[in-house]
């Protein structure tokens, strides 16, 4: 039954764009630690000071961005945004939470390969050496989380074994198919969904064009991607950002397989960009700004950046505009869960699998390389170090040893 609470809090149009717009450049200027930390950021300041929202409706719609493919913590913004003042507040909310990140991202491509000397190459290093660090971290998370019992921690492993012998995206989609068929078959959804009402102002035909625009994108894209290099880059950030479940972390092994493989990106360039974006605020999705800035073929620069940025995460908002009507049934559906459940224990092999190579395999030289990557896990795991901190220590670090060297 709906709650009359919830509803009142959900009704949208209750602010102005410009609102919302200021709202969520403090939040994109401040909110530190990843896509959990970013939720925790959004209830502060959306529920508890200004009361957009109530506890039971927040809780509903970080369910639903939790479940979708694409970047959870953007997700719940843009869906804050609209409820608070309709679309324009939608796109106020993106635009404010997105752009310091980006922007920020945008110049340290723009200036990185002027980088040299021991100083800089030694920092550049240990923005890579963190990388592994991070990216454990995550790995550890999202197991305890997502792979709970034996049959889903088997799940992941099988995923892994998918990608040894099929590498890059399409194994990465037929790991993600497998891991979903065998969450169905394991069964252990359940009929009762968490959280609260939420109320959207979205309308079931506009849900539907969403939808078939997210297909359609992602059907055609492959199909015209030869015509110019311009749809190339659309096409390959594009299906990154529609395969993403789990959070964040797990856009590294997508974009690795589109940018890197391709040519498009060197992988040392890949791990800085990528330990770059853990020390500055707001969603991991803008490290797609860095690579369309630094890719080798034009477009790059600002306009590279633009497209990869606004490729990654169309597909996200799209697909999230098409369930908001349906979701109040879908998430009650035991089928679903298992089926999600099942995906998500995939998605933890593949970024296990991504641990592994590109990033401690282009990251760790020697043993001291592999210290400093220790030092920053042991920061992250036991010291509860924010990862921006330990960026900087990384990047000290490398610094460190390219002198001794």
């Amino acid at each position: 039954m709906t709650d009359s609470t919830d509803t009142a809090d959900a009704k949208p149009s209750q602010g102005t764009p410009g609102e919302v717009f200021g709202t969520f450049l403090k939040l994109g200027l401040t909110s530190f630690g990843g896509p959990i930390a970013h939720l925790g950021y959004f209830r502060d300041e959306l529920v508890t000071r200004r009361g957009w929202l109530s506890d039971h409706a927040y809780a509903d719609l970080v369910a639903l961005c939790q479940f979708l493919p694409g970047p959870a913590s953007s997700q719940v913004g843009f869906a804050l945004g609209l409820i608070r003042a309709g679309w324009l507040g939608a796109l106020a909310a993106f635009t404010a939470f997105t752009l310091p990140s980006a922007l920020i991202l945008l110049v340290f491509a723009m200036t990185a390969a002027s980088i040299s000397g021991p100083v800089g190459t030694g920092a550049l290093q240990g923005l890579k050496i963190v990388a592994v660090a991070i990216v454990a971290q995550a790995v550890w998370g999202m197991a305890k989380n997502l792979c709970p019992d034996r049959e889903r921690a088997s799940i992941a492993v099988g995923a892994v074994a998918v990608l040894a012998f099929v590498p890059g995206a399409f194994g990465m989609v037929g790991a993600i198919v497998l891991g979903a068929v065998a969450g169905l078959i394991l069964g252990r959804g359940s009929e009762k969904p968490v959280g609260g009402h939420v109320t959207m102002p979205v309308r079931r035909r506009q849900a539907g064009i969403a939808l078939g625009a997210f297909a359609a994108l992602l059907i055609l894209l492959p199909l015209v991607a030869g015509g110019s290099q311009a749809l190339a880059v659309i096409d390959s950030f594009y299906r990154a950002g529609a395969l993403v479940f789990g959070g964040g972390h797990v856009v590294l092994p997508l974009l690795q397989a589109e940018a890197v493989q391709s040519g498009w990106v060197p992988p040392d360039a890949f791990l800085a960009g990528y330990g770059a974006a853990q020390a500055v605020p707001g969603p991991l999705f803008t490290f797609a700004a860095y690579l369309g800035a630094v890719l080798g073929p034009e477009p790059n620069g600002v306009v590279g950046a633009a497209i990869a940025l606004i490729a990654v995460f169309l597909p996200g908002f799209l697909i999230l505009i098409g369930v908001l009507p349906f979701w109040d049934r879908f998430r009650s559906m035991a089928m679903a869960q298992s089926l999600m459940q099942g995906a998500n224990a995939a998605v933890v092999g593949i970024l296990g699998a991504a641990l592994y190579s590109p990033v401690f395999a282009s990251a760790i030289g020697d043993m001291r390389d592999f210290t400093l990557a220790l030092f920053c896990f042991v920061a992250l795991m036991a010291w509860k170090a924010p990862p921006w901190v330990v960026v900087i220590m990384a990047a000290v670090g490398g610094v460190g040893l390219a002198l001794m060297a």
